[in-house]
């Protein structure tokens, strides 16, 4: 049996499977992994083409849309017993040898929980990708940003960061991950649905004592915005939300009041910053997204012995906007 399955999750993708997949097929070692299509309740066509056009590709077909953390954790949970699974996104073309630089190194690294390979963008391939670049960091007060995009700058690809590294999250955009430490850490959060879910999976495998490490010798193109765009308010409230109830969870009792405390704070001003632009939708869904973590936090009860963000020093925030800080380099 193959060690790895790659499971692309797709809902209503009749317009990116048949751009996206034939470029998976073509450039991974199938003698290492299946290619395994989750359908996640499409009402389009996607079914249909997927028998018609690509019928060696192994399809599960799912009668809802689950949204993509619960969505994967029913395909995980059903695709046979793998070594590592390889999350990717239906709108990612990955480079020729992508999965086996993956496994191979995961073969050779039993303490590394996941790992990513490099992301640059499908559109602009000299620049890197909005949804983990060459790796997902977090800075003390819980915001993320990666080596090769801080908030809203997206470097140019020049090498740069080609080295192997420890990083704090890998993307779902395209995650190996073992197996039977995703089970044994949870899966997916389902009350996530969409977005940071990935982040809180990293945590919860680092609690276990694990590594997460980005590996950039494989490289992957993401189209990205696939599901919501950028600026789409329905994707600040689920960002803003999941980010307050990832800390929330994976946090110490001792210190999680102050550190929401102070994030929630920190969160106002994007919501000023907003009003200013009179970007009333977002402002609003910053709002509904502390309204909601409030109604959701009492569902964990969850007291993590380590505080991960104790090690984080960097405060991304005012190195950005006080200090004008562009670079992941320049930290």
């Amino acid at each position: 049996m193959k060690q790895t399955a790659i499971i692309i999750l797709n809902w209503n993708g009749e317009k990116l499977l048949p751009e996206f997949l034939p470029k998976v097929i073509a450039r991974t070692d199938n003698s290492m992994a299946d290619i395994i299509v989750a359908d996640n309740g499409s009402t389009d066509s996607s079914l249909t083409l997927l028998r018609e056009q690509f019928p060696a590709v192994k399809v599960m077909g799912f009668t809802e849309n689950y949204g993509f953390a619960e969505g994967y954790n029913r395909a995980i949970a059903g695709a046979g017993d793998y070594r590592y699974v390889v999350l990717l996104n239906s709108d990612v073309a990955p480079a020729d040898g992508w999965n086996r630089i993956l496994e191979q190194f995961m073969d050779t690294h039993r303490d590394v929980a996941a790992v990513q390979p490099k992301i640059l963008s499908y559109s602009s391939p000299d620049k890197f990708e909005y949804a983990g670049a060459s790796g997902g960091f977090i800075d003390r007060h819980g915001y993320p940003y990666c080596r090769g995009r801080i908030f809203d700058i997206v470097e140019t690809d020049r090498g740069q960061y080609d080295s192997p590294v420890e990083i704090f999250w890998a993307s779902g955009a395209a995650l190996m991950v073992r197996r039977d430490l995703y089970i044994k850490a949870g899966g997916l959060d389902a009350g996530f649905f969409a977005h940071m879910e990935e982040i809180d999976l990293c945590w919860r495998l680092q609690l276990l004592g694990y590594k997460i490490m980005a590996v950039p010798s494989a490289t992957v193109y993401h189209l990205g915005g696939g599901s919501l765009d950028y600026g789409n308010p329905r994707k600040t409230y689920l960002n803003f939300r999941n980010n307050l109830l990832m800390m929330h969870k994976n946090l110490p009792v001792k210190v999680r009041r102050r550190k929401l405390f102070v994030r929630r704070l920190m969160d106002t001003l994007a919501w000023v910053k907003f009003m200013v632009a009179l970007n009333f939708k977002s402002a609003n869904a910053i709002l509904r997204a502390h309204r909601d973590y409030a109604r959701m936090s009492g569902n964990y009860n969850t007291d993590p012995t380590v505080d991960l963000l104790q090690k984080q020093t960097t405060d991304i925030v005012s190195q950005r906007f006080l200090h004008g800080k562009k670079y992941f380099s320049e930290l």
